[in-house]
């Protein structure tokens, strides 16, 4: 045993070579690995153990290289949230204007964006932002449900919002004396609406197919075609979506 190595504690930050990696314990973890985090744009190394720590070190070492890369293919910052900015809501541009704290949509007739009103009194106010697109997401996941279960031949099912960070939507299909069910991310109204569109059809689809097999699949890409670009957009580019807005307080819409 090598009385000399350094010791490690969970949490910690380790510098290699000016590229800053952070040291996480995972019980879950069989061995050693690497992740990036693009939501904080961090590299981290995973051991299972404390005593595994200092092997994640050596390991980010030998694979510093690997880590630049997948840390530079991370999405920009996200943006500020000042008055006047720019926020784009399933494609639309909003542009934000604190000047109450009743969030409220104005469509700008002629123009290519709507004003986001009373979103802070004087700065603007992150939680009423994250309020307004909840709102809007469940209105729009609504109606795109409505046309995905129409193609299917099924009743459309209550639709609640969720901010789990492992999956994008979920659904219980119904069963005798049990209605069905969808729950789906909020934060999907930050992607483009292809994107959010089809993440709702997948869920409308296991309404009538509970698993992922060639009919469920045929389903999916009968009402939204070719999936494959989604579900890359959604493994490379979502987890920013937990970035740009905080989680609203209070009881949800």
């Amino acid at each position: 045993m090598n009385l000399f190595r350094p010791r490690y504690v969970d949490g910690q930050t380790v510098d290699i070579e000016g590229l800053t990696v952070r040291l996480r314990v995972s019980g879950r973890a069989s061995r050693v690995s690497l992740r990036v985090d693009r939501a904080r744009g961090e590299a981290i190394a995973v051991a299972p153990t404390l005593r595994h720590l200092a092997d994640a070190v050596a390991f980010a070492r030998g694979r510093r290289a690997w880590l630049v890369e997948r840390l530079a293919e991370t999405p920009a910052a996200a943006p500020r949230l000042e008055a006047g900015a720019e926020l784009r809501v399933f494609d639309l541009p909003w542009r934000l204007r604190p000047d109450g704290r009743r969030p409220r949509l104005i469509e700008r007739a002629g123009a290519h964006d709507c004003l986001l009103a009373g979103c802070g009194l004087g700065a603007v106010d992150p939680q009423l932002v994250a309020r307004a697109v909840r709102r809007e997401a469940i209105t729009v996941y609504g109606r795109r449900a409505a046309v995905h279960c129409v193609a299917l031949g099924v009743p459309v099912p209550p639709i609640s919002l969720t901010d789990a960070r492992s999956r994008w939507g979920s659904c219980t299909p119904p069963a005798p004396g049990r209605a069905g069910a969808i729950r789906l991310s909020w934060r999907l109204a930050l992607a483009p609406m292809a994107v959010a569109d089809y993440v709702v059809a997948h869920e409308c689809a296991h309404l009538v197919e509970a698993n992922h097999g060639p009919r469920f699949w045929e389903r999916v890409r009968t009402m939204v075609g070719d999936v494959r670009p989604y579900r890359a957009w959604l493994r490379t580019e979502g987890p920013a979506l937990h970035a740009l807005l905080p989680k609203p307080g209070g009881q949800s819409e």
